[in-house]
């Protein structure tokens, strides 16, 4: 018998003349007083967001290219990391080539080994999607692709992330519902609820240790 099935054993006779407690688990003790008005989604998500340095643009989905490229150039970051192959991708594509002089686009289509050194050392900003955020958390859900892999979101310094205010949930647990989770959770989800800090070293706060010092979120609201 191995290690791993001496130990379940060991579980399952500890079990034995035991009876089970009843799961008397009450679903709005979590989500009731974590549920919001559909207009009050946006306020709390960015109230909790901003605490923690994340910087929030409003705007639509006509508008956010040319917002993108406004703050791109108010930063002067000379070029932007995305993923060509995806829907905001081509738009980015489609909005830099209608307007020339634009940070240089670079595009995350190769095995990280190929270009490694560009990629943590002349990357300095990158755009991903998200999957939606959270209200009661101010959190952004992330779920990195084989088009868009978790590096774009934790090497560059500066994170854009796109999200549509439709898909802004209450709570954690409705995001688990909804998505079925309980059936088969995703291989690498993630929740973000800011840049990148620490206080480990001489406990002094500092931003950018362990991902981007910046993360700016842009919400496109429903029209």
């Amino acid at each position: 018998m191995s290690a791993k099935q001496n130990i379940l054993a060991k579980l399952r006779n500890s079990l034995a003349g035991t009876t089970p407690v009843p799961d008397e688990f009450d679903v709005e003790l979590v989500t009731v007083p974590y549920t919001y008005p559909q207009d009050q989604r946006i306020p709390q998500l960015r109230k909790l967001m901003e605490a923690v340095h994340t910087e929030i643009h409003l705007t639509c989905n006509e508008g956010w290219p040319a917002l993108l490229a406004q703050l791109l150039h108010d930063r002067q970051l000379p070029s932007l990391l995305i993923a060509p192959t995806t829907p905001h991708g081509l738009r980015v594509t489609q909005h830099w080539a209608n307007n020339p002089g634009l940070p240089v686009l670079t595009s995350y289509d190769r095995p990280v080994e190929d270009w490694k050194t560009e990629l943590f050392n002349d990357t300095p900003a990158s755009l991903t999607t998200t999957l939606g955020a959270i209200a009661a958390t101010g959190s952004l859900i992330l779920w990195p692709t084989r088009e868009e892999p978790r590096l774009m979101s934790l090497v560059p310094p500066v994170h854009f992330a796109l999200l549509k205010a439709s898909e802004i949930r209450d709570n954690f647990y409705q995001v688990q519902q909804e998505f079925n989770w309980a059936q088969g959770m995703p291989t690498n989800a993630l929740l973000v609820s800011g840049p990148s800090k620490t206080a480990d070293i001489e406990q002094v706060l500092a931003y950018g240790a362990h991902g981007p010092k910046d993360l700016v979120v842009l919400i496109l609201e429903d029209q």
